[in-house]
């Protein structure tokens, strides 16, 4: 089921399945800022990724003995989140493990989400509690995909992501079709602050950014000075993607991870895979993600 939170500026829709991010609508221009979710493109909008990011080598890890299936991203994307709140600007959801979780995670949990808005900028909190009585491990990222371009007068190459101080950041390479890390990494730029965009640059799937400096990313409409800002401060990866395969670009995803998929070299332990946090009985563990949407045309965007 979708709810609506709104403000002045901003009117905001999350589906309770996945506690998903669906809908960002500026409400002076009745601009849909966010994915539509298209099928045949790519069908979600900013599903979050827990208890992993990516995939896991052979689709499986091991944890107290016992192997268990996974895909990619974690599972709770794909399951039903309860409404707590949806009023004055605020929207809370929470999903508590129980028997749909434990064949695909054995650890006991609370997974609480939020949604508020502050004038033009939409943040995103999460919080994860452990409810067990051992070590909660577990990696962490957002997925949210913004649509460009932001009007039929514009092309791909009209846009480019823009950092809000200038960056040397080291790409992490995975492989194209296992999706698992290399251990090879690449110098994306030196001393830079833009990231042209073009329709090809996913072909060879996601770009995940490590060694990051800045606080913020953009992607900037270059002749208007309209954008997205998404804060990536503190997350020691930043993930650019799109659905490849399509001759356009039709949304642009800006991911900050706190962890990463598995090492081509992984043995399958749980407890060997790098994590966003590691969580005693009782203790919790938070992050949120703070998106800003400039839609007002400008005349001078340096």
């Amino acid at each position: 089921m979708r709810h609506k939170i709104e403000n002045e500026f901003l009117a905001v829709t999350v589906d309770t399945l996945g506690a998903e991010l669906v809908s960002v609508v500026d409400k002076a221009t009745g601009a849909e800022m966010l994915w539509s979710g298209d099928k045949e493109v790519w069908a979600r909008h900013a599903p979050v990724l827990f208890p992993y990011c990516g995939r896991l080598k052979n689709g499986e890890y091991t944890l107290d003995g016992q192997t268990y299936q996974g895909g990619a991203h974690g599972f709770v994307r794909d399951m039903q989140h309860e409404l707590l709140q949806a009023q004055d600007g605020v929207m809370r959801l929470e999903l508590r493990s129980g028997e749909q979780t434990r064949n695909k995670f054995p650890r006991a949990f609370a997974f609480q989400t939020a949604f508020s808005l502050m004038g033009h900028t939409l943040r995103h909190s999460v919080q994860v509690t452990n409810l067990d009585e051992q070590q909660l491990r577990f990696g962490f990222g957002y997925h949210p995909a913004f649509a460009i371009p932001f009007d039929n007068a514009h092309t791909t190459e009209d846009y480019e992501l823009r950092f809000d101080t200038p960056q040397t950041p080291v790409e992490i390479k995975t492989g194209t079709t296992s999706g698992l890390v290399t251990g090879e990494t690449k110098v994306v730029m030196e001393n830079s602050a833009v990231i042209p965009l073009h329709d090809r640059m996913f072909d060879e799937d996601s770009i995940c950014l490590s060694e990051l400096t800045a606080k913020e990313l953009s992607i900037v409409e270059k002749d208007s000075g309209r954008r997205v800002t998404v804060k990536i401060e503190g997350y020691p990866y930043t993930l650019l993607w799109s659905a490849p395969g399509n001759p356009t670009l039709h949304f642009l995803c800006i991911e900050p991870w706190h962890s990463l998929p598995d090492a081509e070299t992984a043995d399958g332990d749980w407890n060997h895979k790098p994590c966003a946090a590691e969580l005693a009985p009782g203790q919790s563990w938070k992050t949120d993600l703070d998106m800003t949407f400039q839609r007002e045309m400008k005349t001078n965007n340096k």
